[in-house]
């Protein structure tokens, strides 16, 4: 009896994938619901599990493209390995310690070898692996492993694909067993030529492959940008009423509510509020025909390690600030320990923007297909502006909306800005529906 382990419907409009990682090796025995594989989409990185306990065939290789359906690997009856990370191996007859031969009479001691010099000629020290490329991004369950050994992966040496770190390096590490680093290519001679030399080591650069994740968010930018006609339209806004009733409640929040409230929940429920009075924005272009979206699905722009990610809160519009606080640090977590999955980030109607951690002060973002609206947040900044005549200085930030000028008209573009700008400076506002 075996059983098949296939490529599963990954989410909707996402139909093939590039087989990243193998997380069980070939022969290997593995369990049912047990990860044995990583696949990366257009979206997310994947894991794979086994349905079925016994021995792990592999159909497919690391790097290989799938598509849903197809077979990854086969499980069949058995006891399998008992361990992926390979055995050490027995010491070879050179690095055995050497028999102890006869004493030299004391007239020859002198000319006898130093002992260091004699050891060194025996057993000449293994060159160290090279350490593995800190920009180089972990597979989810790498960096599961990773974490939860408090390692460096900079100190892990990496034996996969493009620099890439494997469980079994990380097992390797953690036996004290290393591994075993691909020959550096030699350098040719003085005025030699380069012709054939690798791309990776040319003049001082450094080749990566991009990753499908990378592709994707280059492919999706340029279409939008090809496809849509986008404007950019700007405000600022007055944070100190917000800020004072963050500073206020805060605590009390998150002893309630078990979360922290920070800025984004504010920003999202006035972004919620402001669509329902221009749905336009909320709406999108199918050929000849605009598609209202009835409810917000809301995109949060994050960035990894991997790139920019967008996990989407499904009908935040139903979302009070606490639920959208949960589900924000929920994402968040999923983002940064690499286990979004393609549903996560699929679906949205809107998406914000928040360059302000990274010390932005203005921007124009681009919108994310086939979106007609992005919300760009920017760097609180305290400047000096006129408040009933008088000059006085406040915490400002700047907001850009971008929209496709295809849907909504400047007007609505403009209208949607300042009531946002109206709800984050009177948030009491936005507990009356006002």
């Amino acid at each position: 009896m075996s059983a098949t382990i296939v490529v599963p419907r990954l989410a909707e409009s996402i139909s093939d994938a590039v087989l990243v990682e193998w997380l069980k090796a070939d022969g290997e025995a593995v369990k049912v619901d047990e990860p044995v594989a990583t696949l990366e989409t257009d979206k997310a990185a994947v894991e794979i599990a086994a349905s079925a306990e016994g021995v792990l065939k592999h159909q497919r290789k690391v790097g290989d493209q799938v598509h849903v359906g197809d077979v990854l690997a086969e499980v069949v009856e058995g006891n399998g390995a008992k361990s992926a990370a390979p055995k050490a191996a027995a010491p070879s007859k050179a690095s055995e310690p050497a028999k102890a031969a006869p004493a030299a009479p004391p007239a020859k001691a002198a000319a006898a070898a130093p002992p260091a010099k004699a050891a060194a000629a025996t057993a000449p020290p293994a060159p160290a692996a090279a350490p593995a490329k800190t920009d180089v991004p972990l597979s989810p369950a790498v960096r599961r492993m990773v974490e939860e050994n408090q390692l460096d992966p900079a100190q892990v040496a990496a034996t996969g694909p493009g620099g890439r770190i494997l469980k079994e390096d990380v097992q390797r590490h953690l036996e004290g067993g290393g591994a075993k680093p691909a020959p550096a290519p030699a350098r040719p001679p003085s005025g030699a030529s380069l012709a054939g030399a690798m791309p990776e080591a040319r003049g001082g650069e450094r080749v990566v492959p991009m990753s499908r994740i990378r592709q994707r968010i280059a492919e999706r930018l340029v279409k939008a940008q090809q496809t849509a006609a986008i404007l950019t339209t700007f405000n600022e806004i007055d944070m100190t009423a917000v800020m004072a009733l963050r500073a206020r409640h805060k605590d009390a929040f998150e002893k309630t509510h078990g979360v922290k409230l920070g800025f984004m929940s504010f920003f999202g429920r006035a972004c919620i509020l402001a669509l329902q009075q221009i749905p336009e924005i909320n709406a999108e272009i199918r050929g000849s025909d605009m598609v209202y979206h009835d409810a917000v699905h809301l995109g949060i722009a994050v960035g990894t390690p991997r790139g920019l990610v967008v996990p989407v809160i499904k009908n935040a519009d139903g979302l009070d600030l606490a639920g959208l606080e949960r589900e924000l640090s929920r994402l968040a977590d999923k983002a940064r320990t690499g286990t979004l999955t393609p549903d996560d980030m699929s679906g949205g109607t809107f998406t914000i923007s928040n360059g302000g951690v990274y010390g932005s002060l203005l921007s124009t973002p681009i919108l994310n297909p086939p979106q007609s609206g992005i919300l760009g947040m920017h760097k609180i900044e305290k400047r000096p502006i006129a408040v009933d005549d008088q000059v006085v200085i406040r915490p400002m930030m700047y907001v850009a909306l971008s929209y496709d000028h295809r849907i909504v008209d400047g007007e609505q573009a403009v209208t949607f800005l300042v009531r946002v700008k109206e709800r984050l400076e009177d948030p009491e506002r936005m507990l009356l529906g006002v």
